[in-house]
Parts: C-alpha cells; sequence; structure tokens
C-alpha cells in the first residue's frame, strides 16, 4: 500500500539543491541593485520546495510539484523576453531547466 510519503533519494536531494542554487543564485543578484522581483522570485522557489517536502503538505504534493515546475517555467520565460545575456544567467537558465526536468521525473515515478 503507497502510503503518499516521499521517499528521500538522490532525485529528492537534486531537486532540493537545483532549487536552493536558483532562489541564492537570484536573492545574490538582488542585493546590489535592490531588485524586489529578484528577492520575491528566490523566496518563492524557497517556498515551494519547503511545501513539496514538508510533511504537512504530503497530500498536495502533486499540485505542489506542478507549481514548482510552472514557477520555474515562468521565471525562464521572463528571462528569455526580458533579462540579461551572461555566463550566471545561462548557468541559472540550465539549474532551472534542470530542476523542471527532475520534478517531471519525479512526478512520472508517483
Amino acid at each position: 500500500m503507497n502510503t503518499g510519503q516521499t521517499k528521500f533519494g538522490a532525485m529528492q536531494i537534486g531537486i532540493i539543491l537545483l532549487a536552493l542554487a536558483t532562489a541564492v543564485i537570484h536573492i545574490i543578484l538582488a542585493i546590489p541593485e535592490n531588485m524586489v522581483m529578484f528577492y520575491l522570485n528566490g523566496v518563492g522557489y524557497l517556498a515551494l520546495t519547503a511545501a513539496l517536502f514538508l510533511p504537512q503538505f504530503e497530500g498536495m504534493r502533486g499540485k505542489v510539484r506542478w507549481a514548482l515546475i510552472g514557477y520555474t517555467a515562468v521565471t525562464v520565460i521572463g528571462w528569455v523576453a526580458f533579462g540579461e545575456r551572461n555566463p550566471v544567467a545561462y548557468i541559472d537558465k540550465i539549474i532551472e531547466l534542470a530542476l523542471i526536468a527532475l520534478l517531471w521525473v519525479e512526478g512520472r515515478q508517483k
């Protein structure tokens, strides 16, 4: 019987590390310019990732996963439309695309 409990393995650790990496990048980029949207983006990644794995939200895991996928996709699309083209941005987009991929694969395994 599947209790819905999250098995913590390499994929979940990867999701956490990728989300943490992109959150930190956005927050660090926000500091010199005091860009509120970057702060909020970083905090959004942290909040959604926490909700994905906290036991209080276990029943909503699928919806939270889709929210995090959508949030990440909107961030990438926003960068395509308005973002700077620099090495940090490209690295961050690779991180975000990898995050989407891991979330997708994890969701397919449930």
